[in-house]
């Protein structure tokens, strides 16, 4: 029986703030977070916090029970049978601690769902509901990192990390990683450069991140990154463009010329448009400029995604800035005036997750990409979520044999149905479709990933002139898909990566995306084996 594509919501929320004064806000908080469940009936939820517990962690984070239990026993989430809960709350551990807490929730009516094992590297079943709290260290169905300290020298001390987790879904094969980048400490250093010093340390975070995920020991597998960026406009150039016209009056600490403690901008008849402090940014019709259209006049400023647009992908953004509202109830709709609002809260994807997502404009199935709470107090961050359809089963699979270079002749491929040698062995579905790979420490597949599936190989010739690396051609089709062909196997002795050998290409190996002629080129599905220490294999997303 054919599976049907996944409903899968997709939600970042920095809860911080609703544990300043948790005996109002967190009944508020998730109230309006399960009225969006029930809406939009996901059957999947991924729910990604950071700063859980607060500022005052010590003092707060003994809420964080509370805030479970709301969600747990909720009737919205009753058929949700299958619950895995990861909260980062050992802040005692300064070295690991992240405040990072991640839910997932499993509606009872899939019942094809994995989950990985970071420490045996492979799938197991899920079932049940489990909470890790406190330290979280030893859990193994999660991976948990701080940044490097140097990469945010204005701070001391910082809990900013990721946490990441990876699924198999109705055999659709995907990472979600919850992430917390350093905000902005000083509206005046923000206001330096363009880009500011801010933000050229979250570039270097996300970038080694993203270089993290290609270089490790697992394979690069589709992936879905969304938390709190702290992605911030451009301060100088929004400056530049709230001051056009205006006379500049800075205030300097008593005693000392050099600091300055404030900035106004005055117009021709000395009222004050605009006001600049270290957390200070008010302009005269604050509301108005920044809610009103959604902001849309400030996205022109929002450029730190710019710089990984060829690693992430991101829908199109209709929604205002989702940071910093008020806290109090009584202000939901209204931006503190402390900060230039900004689209901290995000939901990014590689470009091979993207491929993942059901084409809605065809399906009929409306994406959304919003934020949550529009009318609702949710502390300074309004939670940002991604509504959106998984393919079942989607993709393709590629299957690279590498054996050392002392070897004379390259291992024989075990999907040719023709038995011919060759270094390399493609089996590729016949949908037009990513790559995704249900097991990548042994190389296996599911029996149905290999159905109607074909192989192709170098040949001998080929082999003998490049014996260490190859270099695959793909067609139009594949080649849209194709960001980087690379193995992270788990021997670190392998060093091969992409594009070397011009023989390969006159070889012409091609990666068919839709090819149905050569479709019964490899008319046996089989599982490939697990090849021995001499004869590294692995398997390659695209």
């Amino acid at each position: 029986m054919a599976k049907n594509s996944t409903p899968v919501m997709l939600v970042t929320a920095n809860v911080g703030s609703i544990f300043e004064d948790p005996e109002v806000m967190l009944k508020i908080w998730t109230t309006e977070f399960l009225s969006q469940i029930a809406r939009l009936e996901p059957k999947f939820i991924a729910l990604h916090c950071q700063e859980v517990g607060g500022k005052n962690y010590e003092q707060s984070m003994k809420h964080v029970d509370h805030f479970v239990d709301l969600l747990m026993t909720s009737e919205q989430l009753r058929l949700f049978d299958k619950v895995r809960v990861y909260l980062d709350e050992d802040y005692s551990s300064a070295e690991k601690f992240t405040a990072l807490g991640s839910f997932y929730f499993v509606h009872n009516s899939l019942t094809d769902v994995l989950i990985w094992d970071f420490k045996e590297s492979d799938f197991v079943p899920l079932n049940g509901v489990e909470i890790h709290s406190g330290s979280i260290e030893d859990v193994a169905t999660k991976e948990k990192s701080k940044f490097p300290q140097d990469f945010f020298p204005e701070c001391k001390w910082s809990r900013k990390g990721f946490l990441r987790t990876r699924w198999s879904i109705n055999g659709t094969i995907f990472d979600l990683i919850n992430i917390h980048l350093f905000h902005d400490a000083s509206n005046f250093v923000a206001m330096e450069s363009a880009p500011s010093v801010y933000s050229k340390n979250r570039r270097r975070a996300l970038r080694h991140l993203l270089e993290r995920f290609h270089s490790d020991e697992l394979d690069c597998t589709p992936f879905f990154l969304f938390g709190d960026f702290n992605f911030r406009t451009e301060t100088q150039e929004v400056v530049k463009k709230l001051s056009e016209g205006l006379i500049a009056v800075p205030t300097f600490k008593y005693n000392n010329e050099e600091e300055c403690t404030k900035v106004i901008y005055e117009d021709e008849d000395s009222q004050v448009v605009l006001s600049l402090g270290k957390k200070e940014f008010c302009h005269v019709d604050h509301q108005k400029i920044f809610v009103d259209k959604n902001g849309e006049w400030l996205r022109q400023y929002d450029k730190e995604m710019e710089a990984f647009s060829s690693d992430l992908f991101e829908f199109d953004i209709a929604f205002p800035p989702s940071y910093p509202f008020e806290e109090d109830e009584r202000g939901a709709k209204c931006y503190m005036q402390t900060r230039c609002p900004a689209w901290c809260d995000r939901v990014l994807m590689s470009h091979s997750a993207r491929q993942l997502i059901q084409d809605h404009s065809e399906s009929g199935k409306k994406l959304e990409y919003f934020l949550m709470g529009q009318n609702t107090c949710m502390g300074d961050h309004k939670p940002v979520y991604l509504k959106m359809w998984v393919l079942p089963e989607a993709g393709e699979v590629l299957c690279v044999r590498h054996p050392p270079s002392s070897m004379s002749s390259p291992p024989p491929c075990t999907g040719c149905a023709e038995g011919g040698q060759g270094a390399l062995a493609v089996a590729a579905s016949a949908a037009d479709r990513p790559l995704v790979r249900a097991h990548s420490g042994g190389v296996e597949r599911p029996p149905h990933a290999l159905a109607n599936s074909k192989c192709r190989c170098l040949s001998e010739p080929a082999w003998q002139s490049s014996p260490s690396r190859h270099r695959l051609i793909s067609s139009d089709a594949a080649r849209r898909q194709l960001s980087r062909f690379s193995s992270h196997h788990s021997s670190s002795d392998e060093d091969w990566f992409e594009l070397v050998d011009p023989a390969v290409e006159a070889e012409e190996v091609f990666l068919p995306a839709a090819d149905q002629k050569a479709v019964d080129a490899c008319p046996q599905p089989q599982r490939l084996p697990k090849i021995p220490d001499e004869r590294k294999c692995c398997c390659t997303l695209l």
